[in-house]
């Protein structure tokens, strides 16, 4: 057997074991079975593993041999002349830094790829290979071919891309039978002019280059079929390239273009082209000839309009306007039968165009982000088949226009929110409760049928945990702020603590300021306390947009480093992340500073005035009836809808089940298909609650918003739990003595059993009305968990118990999780995520509710949780210490001997998934994520190094071990601290 030298450790052998002998005959059988199946009548033979590689001594019948992936730095002298019939090698993903000798003696060669290894150049030798047709040298560190490359003259298809060459040698001209060259992602300075000379080329990639200007006797490449000059910034096209009438994929992207050239008509035969990141502000009217277009990608330009006669291209399968300024699309758009993609997200779109349903074929459909009303926003979201139901609907029932908007009342406790909406509707609310979460409908005018679904949300600290939930996505808000409270040292509590939960939760949010209790200040105070007001404002606005700014330009830096610099030393902030993660943080960052929050000047002042309260009054009318603004506001709505909104007032009872909500629809006259649409729009105009995402809730309509704010009441104040307690049923006391001896209990540590909660919700839910959809309502908004919940079997008559999270008064769990094996050292794993600006409210608490499906076993805490997945634990902590500069953080922490790290991110992988999951919710939050080094962690060091949390998603390196520790260069950490071994599906990196 001959053995493949591979790294090892302090340089010592590696002995042949008996382990290694079995797995060598392992390979070698499953390679013998596997050669009988390949096409060509070919022996392959594969070995790919961590100890010593051996080889079979009798290698003459070996055609394709890889030896991929094993770190492999030689390969043993006399290996070339043993494979006498060596049609095939694959050396990639190793750490070879030049071509081995053996492989110059295999001059039989027709295939060899040597991709992803250190290589820094390639030997003048390699010319010997006089049979190769297939070369792959990309993802090296080559800065030079040889000069006689073009000795090579049976060279089909040759990769050198993701390399360092600057030009390439003259003699690459002579390379006649070359019909395929990657040559992207390289440093050459201009077009190679001895590409030119290839005249049998027909695919070319020169995409991501230094060079900005295409040569002008470009037109000699006419065989070419396939041409990629992505990235490249070119700001024109030479007239010749209209004469490359072979051309049948082109890859503009990441230029500069602005226009094409009239010429362009000439590429009859091209299907596909892709001009997406240019700066196209007209639609190129040159594209509307090529009858034979396919696949038309024009993301990302300054597109207002697109053409009518878009119907022209009647072939069409792929249609990307993607972000955009694109107001509107013409009709002939539902012409373009064949479609199969149309994205559409990130314009300016407010209606679509009828029939819309014709495209029955589009199976990838994309259009958030627009200002949608005509169809529904909701509705569009569902796709096609949704759009074709709705306008189907309006074409046969009479349509309605009921102008309405989300008005949500916030800010801090004792700020007025409830006598200003009840100045607001001017009338008193006749439900005798001091706190909570308000609702009501208020009529602007009754004439236009103008009406505001009107919310305040109480600012009490444990409404903090709901109150999120009421912050949605096209409504206007007003922060109530008491000017006579009202001091500079108490704005960030007030205003600023408001204005960033409001720009997390809900981008762009319309923003209202209205100072109440303004009949309490004098004039002069009243005037220095708004001028504070809105000083204080631009300076916190300017502050988080330097913030965004400096991100983004670390990431711009890092992504023009490239990524082998990012890989190359530990210290980088952003070591080891892949582009695609780096654009992906980009856009996010550019979406944060895009979307900022709209706050209306100046602070509108109330107090017992009526005439102030009617001057806030003609405003906030004023403002919803901004198209521009509240697109959605006077949206034209099927008469079904309308019918189905007055039927499902009736009912008084908490919830509907979905059969009973399909009884109504059918008197409103709308059948079941169409009934989902019709309530998603009710639910987020804030008319009902309907949560069609979540699997274990879409079988409900929670219609008796006023009962369930009630409900809420129940377990989030106390004294509305004590009103209870006190209530009568049937003329005698609601079993008080019951109910109060687990009073005390939930108060101290948050726990009920069902049949108690039965009897609290009694006077809201009714005897003959099933708890459970209500307690899952609950549990999806982070209010309780199931303790015992049953795992596919029934409890057999034993009592449900839940646990109210935030009412934990116990002890802390305990700081750090056990470790597994104790025996061995310990290393730590361990996840933060910080917040600079916001904490969500809530957050832990959701997030500990959200997990307990995951674990069998858990002890909660004030700020942390320990909990157990089968044997491995996992600590959740928070840490509220707003003095530091990180600010808060939130982590996810485990302990295990290196042997058993793998499962120890097996019990912390689907905890971070929920985290990320929850976080998506806030899609203007402002957050990192770090993996601490497990060293300095040992060390117990005070400010340990943090490695970048995209590498939580990110495959783990093939040829990486380890890595230094940056802050003590002696200490090395294996890789498998720092990767899962499966990444973490649900990308921390914010979308």
């Amino acid at each position: 057997m001959r053995p493949l030298h591979e790294n090892k450790a302090d340089g010592q052998d590696v002995g042949l074991t008996e382990d290694n002998k079995v797995r060598t005959a392992r390979f070698w059988r499953e390679a013998a079975l596997r050669s009988r199946k390949l096409r060509s009548g070919l022996r392959q033979l594969t070995l790919c593993s961590k100890e010593q590689l051996l080889l079979p001594e009798d290698l003459s019948g070996i055609e394709l041999l890889n030896l991929g992936n094993n770190a492999l730095q030689e390969l043993p002298l006399g290996l070339g002349s043993a494979l006498t019939h060596l049609h095939t090698l694959v050396l990639r993903r190793n750490k070879f830094s030049s071509v081995p000798g053996p492989v110059l003696e295999l001059e039989q060669l027709v295939e060899l790829d040597m991709s992803h290894n250190n290589l820094r150049s390639l030997p003048d030798d390699l010319a010997q290979l006089q049979r190769l047709q297939k070369l792959c040298v990309s993802h090296n560190k080559i800065q030079q071919l040889p000069l006689q490359m073009g000795a090579l003259q049976q060279l089909e298809e040759l990769d050198i891309s993701f390399n360092d060459l600057q030009q390439l040698p003259a003699s690459f001209s002579d390379l006649l039978h070359l019909r395929t060259l990657d040559a992207d992602h390289n440093k050459l300075n201009r077009f190679p002019p001895a590409v030119l000379d290839l005249e049998k080329l027909e695919e070319l990639d020169c995409s991501g280059n230094k060079f900005e200007v295409l040569p002008g006797d470009i037109l000699r490449l006419r065989s070419i079929k396939i041409l990629w000059l992505s990235g490249l910034h070119v700001s024109s096209l030479p007239d010749a390239v209209c004469q490359l009438t072979q051309l049948e994929s082109l890859m503009l992207d990441g230029n500069n273009l602005a226009v094409l050239p009239d010429g362009f008509a000439n590429l009859q035969r091209l299907k596909m082209i892709n001009l997406s990141s240019n700066r196209f502000v007209h639609f190129p009217p040159v594209l509307l000839r090529l009858q034979g277009l396919e696949e038309l990608y024009l993301s990302r330009n300054k597109l207002t309009q697109v053409p009518e006669e878009i119907g022209q291209l009647e072939h069409l399968v792929n249609l990307w306007l993607d972000n955009n300024s694109i107001s509107f699309l013409p009709d002939a758009i539902v012409q373009l039968r064949q479609l199969e993609e149309l994205v559409l997200q990130g314009n300016q779109l407010a209606v679509l165009p009828d029939h819309f349903g014709n495209l029955s074929h589009v199976n990838i459909w994309k259009v958030k982000d627009n200002p949608l009303i005509q169809p529904p926003y909701e509705v569009c979201m569902k796709g096609i088949p949704h759009i074709a139901a709705y306008q189907e609907e309006r074409a046969h029932t009479q349509a309605a226009v009921g102008p309405r908007l989300k008005l949500v009342l916030v800010g801090g406790s004792g700020a007025g929110k409830r006598q200003l909406m009840c100045d607001l509707i001017g009338e008193q609310l006749s439900d005798g409760r001091g706190g909570g979460i308000t609702m009501a409908n208020w009529d602007v005018d009754p004439d236009a049928h103008l009406r505001f679904a009107v919310y305040a949300v109480c600012g009490k600290e444990n409404y903090k945990l709901v109150a999120p939930f009421f912050l949605s996505h096209g409504a206007l808000f007003v922060l109530a702020v008491n000017l006579h409270t009202y001091t500079p040292r108490s704005f960030d509590a007030q205003v600023g603590h408001f204005l960033q939960l409001l720009g997390a939760r809900v981008p762009r949010a319309v923003v209202c300021l209205v100072g109440t209790h303004a009949d309490l200040c004098p004039l002069m105070e009243l005037e220095e306390k708004t001028l504070d007001i809105h000083r204080r404002i631009g300076v916190q606005v300017r502050q988080e947009r330097r913030e965004l700014e400096e991100q983004a330009h670390q990431v711009d830096k890092a992504l023009e480093l490239g990524f082998s610099a990012r890989c190359s030393s530990p210290q980088l902030c952003f070591y080891g992340v892949s582009d695609e993660n780096l654009l992906l943080r980009r856009k996010r960052l550019q979406f944060l500073l895009n979307n900022r929050l709209q706050i209306l000047s100046p602070v509108l002042c109330v107090g017992s005035s009526g005439q102030r309260v009617q001057q806030l009054r003609r405003k906030l009318a004023s403002v919803a009836q901004q198209q521009e603004i509240f697109p959605s506001f006077s949206r034209v709505i099927p008469k079904s809808w309308q019918l189905l909104e007055e039927l499902l007032l009736k009912p008084k009872d908490l919830w509907l089940s979905r059969w009973e909500a399909t009884r109504l629809g059918l008197q409103a006259g709308l059948v079941e298909e169409h009934l989902m649409d019709a309530l998603s729009c009710l639910h987020e105009t804030g008319q009902l609650l309907y949560l069609e995402e979540v699997a274990t809730l879409k079988e409900y309509v929670f219609h008796n918003l006023q009962q369930f704010l009630l409900l809420l009441d129940v377990f989030l104040q106390d004294s509305a739990l004590l009103d209870v307690t006190e209530g009568e049923r049937d003329g005698e006391a609601l079993r008080a003595d019951h109910l109060k001896h687990h009073l005390q209990g939930f108060l101290q540590h948050g726990l009920l059993p069902s049949d108690v909660i039965h009897l609290l919700l009694w006077p809201l839910n009714g005897d003959d009305r099933d708890l459970q959809p209500v307690m899952e309502l609950l549990e999806k908004m982070g209010v309780c968990y199931c303790v015992n919940k049953p795992r596919g079997q029934s409890q057999n008559g034993a009592t449900v118990w839940y646990k109210f999270p935030s009412y934990e008064r116990g002890q802390e769990a305990p700081v750090a999780a056990p470790a597994i094996h104790q025996h061995l050292p310990v290393e730590q794993l361990h996840v933060r995520y910080s917040f600079p600006f916001l904490f969500p409210p809530g957050l832990f608490t959701r997030l500990s509710v959200q997990i307990n499906s995951h674990v069998v076993q858990r002890v909660d805490g004030r700020s942390h949780v320990l909990v157990y997945r089968g044997k491995v634990p996992v600590l959740i902590s928070h840490c509220s210490d707003r003095g530091r500069h990180r600010g808060e953080t939130l982590s996810v922490s485990s302990q295990a001997a290196l042997p058993d790290i793998w499962t120890a991110w097996q019990a912390m992988a689907p905890l971070l998934q929920e985290l990320n999951l929850l976080l998506r919710e806030w899609p203007g939050l402002v957050y990192s994520v770090h993996i601490l080094c497990p060293k300095c962690l040992r060390r117990g060091s005070s400010c340990p190094h943090t490695f970048p949390g995209e590498l939580l998603s990110q495959r783990r390196p093939d040829v990486l071990t380890e890595i230094f520790c940056p802050k003590n260069q002696t200490e090395r950490i294996h890789v498998s601290l720092l990767y899962p071994p499966v990444p973490v599906t649900s990308s921390p990196v914010p979308k």
